[in-house]
């Protein structure tokens, strides 16, 4: 697989996953991931494996997935060829985990994070491969300080490979993370890279293996901060519309989704980024001058935290 250990990106990729939900069960304190191990049957479009963890209904986290896939297909879906038309119709071998966390909290924001790695290439042909990933924060309620902070560690995360890549992830996933029918970003950024191949395999691995690691020390002091504030039917209310915006990005616009729905991929495992509950409502304008009606105004609006 193009000059890196495929064995290697998988070890490290599970034990991420397993990592990350053993940190945010101490965190929750009441519920459990429910560990889903699955391989696709014989016959299928993709072969592999995977492990889909999803945590519901704890005591600060409503809905927590975290998955790992591990997947071969006979050609790359069109969402994967959209920057390397020559490899339409390629072979290809993907591995990644992919987490959302929505809090039951209104002032804790929700998360997502996702590394990962594709390798592709014709028969007869050295497979290419390259890398993606990025973490971004969805807040309901704006927090300067969580803000910066999270922000801070990403561009940490990233500095030891150019200081260059801050600042370009970083746009990235503001453009990246928009919905385009809304006018409107998701939430607050982070950063996204995505078809990544610099300096070689082995230097794309380690820029995942650098954002896998940052991802708790990124979001774990936010939800410590913002989990035992008090809320109400307000928040809650707000809180639901807003996730309506979420639903409405992954489903219409991820590159990730349509990968894994035009691919042949596993839908619960695929879909597990859906919030247990939400909510629309037709022409909703929050109050002038309201915290809800800040975060539109204020949060959402593409910035430098740093």
């Amino acid at each position: 697989m193009a000059s890196i250990d495929s064995n290697s990106v998988r070890q490290y990729l599970v034990g991420l996953q397993q990592r990350i939900t053993s940190s945010l069960e101490a965190v929750d304190g009441e519920a459990r991931f429910l560990t889903d191990a699955w391989s696709k049957e014989p016959g299928e479009p993709l072969q592999g494996d995977g492990i889909t963890q999803i945590l519901e209904g704890g005591a600060v986290f409503e809905r927590a997935g975290c998955g790992f896939s591990h997947v071969k297909g006979p050609r790359l879906p069109p969402s994967a060829t959209q920057h390397r038309p020559e490899l339409a119709g390629a072979p290809f071998e993907a591995m990644g985990v992919s987490l959302v966390f929505h809090p039951r909290n209104p002032y804790v924001p929700t998360v997502h994070m996702n590394v990962r790695m594709i390798a592709a290439g014709h028969p007869g042909q050295e497979p290419v491969c390259w890398f993606g990933g990025g973490m971004d924060l969805t807040p309901y309620y704006g927090f300067e300080e969580d803000a910066v902070h999270f922000h801070q560690v990403c561009h940490d995360a990233l500095a030891p490979f150019g200081e260059d890549k801050y600042p370009r992830f970083k746009q990235w996933c503001d453009e990246y993370f928009f919905n385009k029918h809304r006018g409107e970003p998701r939430g607050i950024g982070g950063v996204f890279f995505d078809d990544f191949a610099e300096g070689g395999a082995d230097n794309g691995f380690a820029l995942i293996r650098s954002v896998g690691d940052s991802f708790l020390k990124a979001y774990l002091p936010i939800v410590e901060r913002r989990q035992s504030m008090p809320w109400g039917e307000r928040e809650r209310e707000h809180q639901l519309y807003r996730r309506g915006r979420y639903v409405e990005f992954n489903l219409v616009w991820d590159r990730g989704t349509h990968f894994g729905l035009q691919s042949g991929g596993r839908t619960e495992s695929i879909l597990l980024s859906m919030p247990p509950l939400v909510r629309w409502a037709y022409q909703h304008e929050p109050e002038p001058g309201s915290p809800e009606a800040r975060l539109t105004e204020f949060f959402l609006a593409p910035r430098s935290w740093l």
